[in-house]
């Protein structure tokens, strides 16, 4: 396997898509129980869960970003060969793709089970899943620029969702978010960590290095991004908590949604039915960028084509998504996904860049 790539000069992207890029991939159905998560463990200082948060993300992609400097044009699997060999470097680019195909799982079983409970309470999972997944395969067909432009397309237009706040933004009861600095800091550095999971997706990056074109022009759209995703987060807590009470926000497991009961128009009276099939082109453009890189995954280190990995991969969520109708084994799912993203996303980077940097310098030494 190449360390490095040669990337066609038709497929490459210029760098300032990698901000719809992250931003479309961080906005994804955890954004609808987010403030819940965070409020549950942090109370009135959930702000400042967000902002450690977005500190931490913002070293972890300085971490990234070093690491890609130090190859000409490689990428996470490329650069795990390299420094751990061609069999324990393939291990962990699998778990990489082990860590990507159960986010994607995630999110498609979460969104079913929200469908199921605002809209249609006796859809078949089988058949939305298949539908869901008909458009994640037309799309990932069309290759890299397709699967970029589909989601710079999406993330535009989902934005729509924000405007919406605006009515419970003005009814705010800003005494809910007094007094400050109460929570103990173990308690703010839980609602951190719990909000990681509703964070997770930025590193797509690390797959997705190769085909940018400029990349010098990398970093001010890459941290755009984080930061208008953790814009967007605080602003949706500082809401919830301002509109709702605590007891209110402990009961509700889709929070977001209860915002959007509260909208009353003369030609619709469920806001929240238009909000949660909306939401739908959220959840798609984040599955289309996790199976490209499943996919791109696993024909980078073992030579299987796309296509025939596109079909497969969705052929297997497909078959197991009938079986996740519970919502405590879509619990798990999650949990599981958060935990090995806390620890291959948020942990791992810091543990590579050393190396990556003494081996670096061992062979400038012997040269």
């Amino acid at each position: 396997m190449d360390i490095n790539i040669k990337v066609k000069e038709n497929l490459k992207i210029r760098a300032f898509y990698v901000f719809f890029i992250v931003v479309s991939i961080q906005i994804g159905v955890g954004l609808i129980g987010f403030p819940r998560i965070v409020v549950m463990e942090a109370l009135q200082d959930s702000w400042i869960s967000i902002l450690i948060a977005y500190a931490y993300i913002v070293c972890v992609l300085i971490a990234m970003l070093l690491i890609l400097k130090q190859y000409d044009n490689s990428d996470v699997f490329g650069i795990h060969v390299d420094i751990f060999g061609k069999w324990i470097g393939k291990l962990i680019g699998t778990l990489f793709l082990i860590h990507f195909a159960i986010s994607m799982f995630s999110l498609l079983i979460t969104y079913i089970e929200i469908v199921r409970v605002f809209i249609f309470p006796n859809i078949s999972i089988f058949v939305l899943s298949f539908l869901i997944l008909c458009l994640v395969i037309y799309s990932v067909l069309g290759g890299i620029r397709v699967v970029v432009g589909v989601c710079t397309v999406f993330g535009i237009y989902s934005n729509w969702i924000l405007f919406p706040l605006i009515q419970p933004a003005l009814q705010m009861d800003f005494t809910h978010l007094l007094p400050i600095f109460e929570a103990p800091f173990p308690d703010i550095l839980k609602g951190t960590k719990l909000s990681g999971y509703s964070f997770l997706g930025f590193e797509i990056i690390l797959v997705l290095y190769p085909y940018i074109k400029n990349k010098k022009k990398i970093k001010f759209p890459l941290f755009l991004a984080v930061s208008w995703t953790t814009l967007i987060m605080l602003f949706v807590t500082i809401i919830v908590m301002g509109y709702l009470s605590f007891s209110e926000i402990s009961t509700r497991e889709w929070i977001l949604l209860s915002l959007y009961k509260i909208q009353r128009f003369s030609f619709i009276e469920r806001f929240d039915y238009i909000v949660v099939s909306s939401w739908m082109i959220i959840v798609i453009s984040n599955m289309i960028l996790l199976m490209w890189g499943i996919t791109y995954g696993l024909k980078r280190m073992y030579k299987i084509p796309q296509k025939y990995t596109l079909y497969i991969v969705s052929f297997l969520i497909l078959a197991a998504s009938p079986f996740f109708y519970e919502h405590f084994l879509i619990q798990k799912v999650i949990d599981l996904s958060a935990q090995l993203g806390f620890w291959l996303v948020y942990i791992y980077p810091f543990i590579l860049l050393p190396i990556v940097l003494i081996k670096k310098r061992l062979i400038e030494n012997r040269k």
